[in-house]
């Protein structure tokens, strides 16, 4: 019907996603710690990751290579700046200034956070002379996961309050998710990383993702509270 006005999506529960976001914190943060306390003891994590990465070279095939290839370049911190920005430009168009916020801290920070835990860490990448792509940095976490994650993560998130559905709003999560694990998955088939360098890296970027998310969130109700 013309001139109709589409009812305001309702709000998700305040305490629900309180809950949510602090588990997912949590768990998030204690798998990260777990995997970097094998990691940097040379324990069983990383025998599981030279076994999964042999695996993978064993059976790589030229018309996955050739997407997963296509996948990490569209996905790579240059592209990910990229889109963040596009996205950006597009809340500024709608005057989501606080999602803007969100976007910039959760996608930067995240990188920042990355390049701490990177130089923390100091390990070394996958050999190189198995690897289809290669970069001079540390290997763990993985910072191509990591930007997808931030940026990803805070795309659902801002999807999710625009729909009523709940199915909708579970198809714009699940997106993000196999939008993230297919990223993850072009790393460590490519030989840029291993396993637990883009689980660990979704794993922290997940934990910042929150902490901005519930800070964007603290600061709309303030706003409105204040008027």
């Amino acid at each position: 019907m013309a001139g109709r006005i589409e009812p305001r999506p309702h709000s998700l529960s305040p305490r629900a996603l309180a809950i949510a976001g602090w588990v997912a914190f949590v768990v998030a943060g204690f798998a990260f710690f777990t995997l970097a306390w094998n990691v940097a003891a040379h324990d069983t994590i990383v025998d599981i990751d030279l076994a999964v990465t042999r695996w993978l070279q064993a059976h790589r095939v030229a018309p996955l290579t050739a997407m997963m290839l296509a996948v990490t370049h569209a996905n790579s911190l240059a592209a990910i700046g990229l889109w963040s920005a596009a996205f950006a430009a597009i809340l500024w168009r709608m005057g989501e200034r606080y999602w803007i916020l969100t976007l910039v801290a959760a996608v930067a920070g995240g990188m920042i956070l990355n390049g701490i835990l990177k130089v923390a860490y100091e390990r070394a990448r996958p050999a190189a002379e198995s690897a289809l792509v290669t970069l001079s940095t540390y290997s763990f976490p993985s910072g191509h996961t990591a930007a997808a994650t931030t940026f990803y993560g805070v795309l659902a998130a801002f999807m999710v309050t625009r729909f009523n559905d709940h199915t909708r709003r579970a198809a714009c999560v699940a997106a993000a998710g196999i939008a993230i694990g297919v990223v993850a998955f072009s790393r460590v088939y490519l030989g840029a990383h291993f396993m637990s360098d883009v689980v660990a890296a979704a794993c922290s970027a997940l934990a910042w993702l929150v902490l901005c998310l519930s800070t964007g969130r603290a600061l709309v109700h303030r706003r409105e509270a204040m008027r």
